[in-house]
């Protein structure tokens, strides 16, 4: 029977797991203990334990690489403990090749069931004859190590499941589910920072349609004993050649697709995802959309919009960070129509920050166009309940009127004064504190970015690019334009072929 060390600093950590070794019969040879790291590595060169438990908290920098070149030559099952839960302490465990990890405090339980499986591993490698004992020698290999080094695992038909709860500090209950789940091809259980990571036998036999059927099945099952959303995706590429660790990576960029889908969910992927690429900023034409649809309060349309361009049925779809990007986009005009009706109480700032962050970080698309929509809703109720008291910032309606009707080339400061009710000489002062330059330079600035879109964008002559952007005529439009942009509209037009 093989042995066991206990290394941590804690004696009554250590009494407490040599207790539950002996209470429980599970059959270790013989248990060692250790409080300090000169007595680990005693324990370690005298009786070489088969299964080292030892506390990474324990462990200081002065120690470290002999201790790995310790695990490297005696070759122990290694499981980790710590009471911090860091990245850190997650690569130590990954250095050691560890086959478990838990984090204090750990149910007895727990640790119960970890030290009788690895009981058992270490005395079943002794008894198996020479073929059983190389399958489940390799099966037994794979480690952490296999994830993320690439060409670390030997190669082979493993199939990879990765698991993903929404709420990831409750991956250890997923992970105590995995360990008594009733599996036909039992796995190799690997927990990362952000998922439950089942790395089954390549001599599984299960077919495409199966894989499918047993992956719904295990949702249903967790679904009847937690609460917790999961997520799953299986990874079944046929390619013998491909190692863990380029499986592991295309799984895990998989789990962006709950983006689109939702939590308890399957998605089946056989190689890497097909992400459609757009454009994450608004055209200038989708800007004025949504300065039109705030400023005149058109909840419906407004609602329509978001629906239309952010929710997805079929595959292939957006790349998540794109559309984070377009939303932020969106939210910007939404923080624009903010400041110009004086929308910045403190409840209103604190909600405009939530969803932004909401933006970034929420992981399903369906909530964030949600949550986006009420604020919206929410500051137009405000803007309408305030319209005796709240007035708009000239400037900011300058700016309005002169984006609606720069397109015009008889469009004059006169013209924008009387808009905004202010004498000519006052606004063009107004207008030049504000923005720092001049109104004839804002209106060419607003001239010269619409006919740099319309050259790259269409077909349309250089003639009817300078009429549309509100020049003149086209050598006064070469003119102004080679003088904003350092190019000649012709030049940056065939840049674009190039």
């Amino acid at each position: 029977m093989p042995s066991l060390l206990i290394a941590d600093r804690d004696p009554t950590e250590r009494a407490g797991i040599s207790w539950l070794v002996s209470s429980c019969a599970i059959p270790y040879d013989q248990v060692y203990s250790a409080g300090t790291m000169a007595e680990l590595f005693q324990v370690m060169e005298a009786h070489t334990p088969q299964v080292v438990c030892i506390e990474l908290d324990m462990i200081d920098k002065a120690h470290w690489e002999r201790l790995k070149l310790l695990v490297a030559q005696y070759r122990p099952t290694v499981l980790v403990t710590t009471s911090e839960a860091t990245f850190e302490r997650a690569m130590q465990g990954i250095e050691l090749s560890a086959r478990d990890l838990w984090l204090k405090p750990q149910t007895p339980e727990y640790i119960r069931r970890v030290l009788t499986r690895s009981c058992r591993e270490r005395a079943g490698e002794a008894r198996l004859d020479a073929q059983t004992g190389s399958i489940q020698g390799r099966r037994k290999e794979i480690s952490h190590l296999d994830l993320f080094l690439p060409g670390q695992s030997p190669l082979g038909g493993h199939k990879v499941m990765l698991a993903q709860l929404e709420d990831a500090k409750r991956h250890p209950e997923l992970l105590r589910f995995f360990a008594d789940y009733p599996f036909r091809d039992e796995p190799v259980l690997l927990p990362t920072g952000d998922a439950v990571v089942a790395v089954f036998p390549a001599e599984s036999s299960l077919s495409w349609s199966q894989w499918h059927s047993f992956a719904k099945r295990l949702l249903m099952d967790w679904e009847a004993t937690s609460d917790a959303p999961l997520f799953l995706v299986i990874y079944k590429a046929e390619d013998a050649g491909q190692s863990l660790q380029q499986k592991y990576e295309q799984a895990s960029e998989a789990l962006q697709l709950r983006f689109f889908k939702g939590y308890r969910q399957v998605s089946m992927v056989d190689g890497r995802v097909n992400w459609t690429m757009l454009d994450p900023f608004l055209t200038p034409a989708e800007q004025r959309t949504w300065v039109d649809m705030l400023h005149s309060g058109n909840r419906e349309q407004i609602k329509q919009w978001l629906y239309g361009h952010f929710f997805y049925k079929d595959e292939p779809y957006p790349e998540p960070g794109l559309l984070r990007i377009r939303l932020t986009s969106i939210l910007a005009q939404v923080r624009r129509y903010m400041k110009s009706h004086g929308l910045d109480s403190a409840f209103l700032e604190k909600e405009y920050h939530r969803v932004f962050e909401t933006i970034l970080y929420a992981p399903i698309l369906y909530r964030i166009v949600t949550e986006l929509l009420l604020f919206i809703n929410q500051l137009l109720d405000a803007a309408n309940s305030r319209n005796d008291e709240i007035r708009a910032d000239v400037i900011e309606r300058a700016l309005r009127y002169m984006e609606g009707r720069y397109t015009d080339p008889a469009l004059r400061l006169e013209d924008v004064a009387r808009h905004v009710d202010r004498s000519p000489a006052y606004f063009s002062t107004l207008f030049a504190q504000k923005q720092g330059s001049s109104f004839r330079q804002v209106l060419t600035a607003m001239r010269v970015k619409e006919a740099q879109r319309l050259l790259l964008e269409t077909a349309l002559s250089v003639q009817e690019v300078a009429e549309r952007s509100g020049f003149v005529n086209a050598n006064y439009f070469r003119k102004i334009f080679k003088e904003k942009t350092g190019t000649t509209p012709r030049l940056l037009r065939n840049q674009k072929k190039r």
